[in-house]
């Protein structure tokens, strides 16, 4: 995992899986326009995990810069195992992913930690889709952007076709856990989500998609048999052991 120590992630060692995220994890990468995404889980030392610094959460960009990032441009998201486990059970739409894509990399760990994502589902997560999705729906609506790469889609197309693609993703995604207990990666409706992106719809059929997506995602959780809550006391049980089999297969190589 050398490849994160490049970036100055301080325990390449520790990884236990990555995966390539953001538009390419969901079949909607423009070539040619998208960075790269990388997204991961670590299991940090002890002295980081159980001592007085902790060490949940690493970024990196090799963008940044005025007008944002460019294709060759790489952004890095790691999380540690405890932390994506406590997003995960809250329900976190970008973490959850974490459950479904497919890993370039994983250690028999994390294959053991996540091998049925049950104990981390709920029908209350639907909350956290719809409060992403109609977040994003608001600051659309206003012309506001949190991507300032992104001026250029508001001149051409009107609004931030980008922006308004995602929104829709997260309506999609939210009825698909609620109806399947999953989420497909890449996305089934990849190629509609690319037409939003070029521009094809205008911005009021746009927020007329998402007020029936919307709906039709809390219908689905209505009907939804997962359980009310996330399973908090089997997700701390297999992140204990999690980081235990880690810390003594360490040991082990010392």
């Amino acid at each position: 995992m050398q490849r994160f120590a490049q970036y100055g992630f301080p325990y390449p060692d520790d990884l236990v899986m990555t995966f390539i995220g953001g538009s390419q994890l969901h079949g909607a990468k423009l070539q040619g326009r998208d960075d790269t995404d990388w997204y991961g889980v670590f299991i940090e030392p002890p002295e980081r995990a159980i001592g007085l610094d902790p060490y949940e959460h690493f970024v990196f960009t090799t963008g940044g810069k005025p007008g944002g990032n460019e294709p060759h441009d790489v952004d890095v998201c790691l999380y540690s195992l405890r932390k994506c486990a406590l997003l995960a059970a809250k329900g976190n739409p970008s973490v959850l992913h974490f459950l479904f894509a497919k890993a370039e990399w994983k250690s028999p760990v994390w294959e053991a930690f996540a091998s049925d994502p049950v104990p981390f589902l709920a029908k209350s997560h639907i909350e956290a889709f719809l409060g992403f999705a109609n977040d994003q729906l608001r600051q659309l609506l206003n012309k506001k952007s949190r991507d300032v790469n992104r001026t250029k889609l508001a001149e051409k197309y009107g609004y931030d076709t980008k922006f308004a693609m995602h929104l829709i993703r997260l309506y999609g995604e939210g009825r698909e856990l609620m109806e399947r207990g999953h989420i497909t990666l890449p996305r089934p409706d990849a190629g509609f989500l690319v037409a939003i992106r070029h521009g094809k719809f205008k911005l009021n059929e746009i927020e007329q998609l998402a007020r029936e997506m919307e709906q039709a995602a809390l219908a689905a959780s209505r009907r939804s048999s997962l359980p009310e809550k996330a399973d908090r006391s089997e997700i701390s049980r297999r992140v204990v052991r999690a980081y235990l089999d880690h810390w003594e297969s360490r040991r082990k190589k010392l």
